[in-house]
């Protein structure tokens, strides 16, 4: 009786964790940044100021992360979150680019040069956000990811306050600029990680354009790279994951830096970049991510997303030719 008790425990309990991870698994949706913005500015009663669009993204982002269906799961001890690896490494590829976001803000964006006085709450919600991402308890990851929220709240709060020493956001084209490049190189290892699912060989280009350049260890001339089979699905939902934050974070860029993307003819550019990021989030018609051949029978969803990644990041490197031009 009590085998029989305890066996039919075991299967309604795996039933009920099999049907929560298939809900948990569900990617959030994309929102409509500029209308979110100002209905985050009007429930504070305040017109949105210059920077508020990409702060309330940003908070935004990391609420979504930590409150969307299952919560935060990358820390999970249990199924079904301990299961849910896919999920898990598109948290991870949000939560890459939070960090990114929250560093400029605090070492470029909120300070008028690099001798100035960083910002209290920014120089405070980093390192919240910098967290171990994989910790249960004693701290758990969700509750420090949610005082460098507060953080950052605190820091939005202020930037709509009409006194002018109180908090910054300075909408430059060099701060821009040094965001992009951080994003360029997240997006050029995604890409990397992406196109080794079929493995290739690869020229040493480590030390190419600097004759006097030199390396810690040497490296053979010729290489081949190959993402592991049981990776492959990881890097895959990373890149869907860094590319739904990135698509917010960029239409938030796009009405902070209204003025200088305009003045550099530039807007096109960086709606062409949303354009490939967007592409990147079609529904997967497979159950599981497929790796053919680049040309056999059977698709290779890490080479097509790979393409779209490539594209954006090269998109990214003409925005940043643009704003370099006076």
């Amino acid at each position: 009786m009590w085998a029989k008790l305890i066996t039919g425990l075991v299967v309604v309990y795996l039933l009920v964790a099999v049907g929560l991870g298939v809900y948990w698994s569900a990617e959030p949706d994309v929102w409509d940044v500029p209308r979110v913005v100002e209905q985050d500015a009007a429930a504070l009663g305040k017109q949105p100021a210059i920077g508020f669009a990409t702060t309330s993204t940003l908070i935004r982002l990391g609420n979504v992360l930590l409150d969307k269906p299952g919560g935060y799961i990358s820390n999970d001890i249990a199924p079904p979150g301990l299961w849910l690896d896919n999920i898990a490494n598109w948290e991870f590829g949000v939560l890459v680019q939070i960090r990114d976001m929250s560093r400029a803000l605090r070492k470029d964006i909120a300070r008028s040069q690099s001798t100035s006085r960083e910002d209290v709450d920014l120089a405070r919600a980093e390192p919240q956000l910098h967290f171990d991402n994989n910790s249960f308890w004693f701290p758990s990851t969700e509750s420090e990811y949610r005082r460098g929220i507060q953080y950052l709240e605190a820091y939005q709060v202020r930037l709509l306050d009409d006194d002018v020493t109180n908090a910054q956001f300075y909408a430059r084209a060099d701060n821009l600029r040094n965001w992009l490049a951080d994003v360029e190189t997240r997006l050029g290892s995604l890409s990397q990680k992406l196109s080794a699912s079929v493995g290739k060989e690869q020229i040493n280009v480590d030390l190419a354009g600097d004759s006097a350049a030199k390396q810690s260890t040497q490296s053979p001339q010729e290489m081949r790279l190959k993402t592991p089979f049981t990776q492959i699905d990881d890097v895959f939902y990373e890149a869907r994951g860094a590319s739904y934050a990135l698509i917010h974070l960029m239409k938030a860029i796009e009405v902070d830096f209204k003025d200088i993307l305009e003045k550099k003819n530039a807007m096109v550019s960086l709606r062409q970049i949303v354009r490939e990021l967007e592409s990147t989030q079609q529904s997967v018609g497979s159950p599981m991510i497929l790796n053919g051949s680049g040309f056999g029978l059977f698709a290779n969803h890490s080479l097509v997303m790979a393409n779209y990644i490539s594209r954006a990041n090269a998109a990214i490197i003409d925005l940043r030719r643009l704003l370099e031009q006076g």
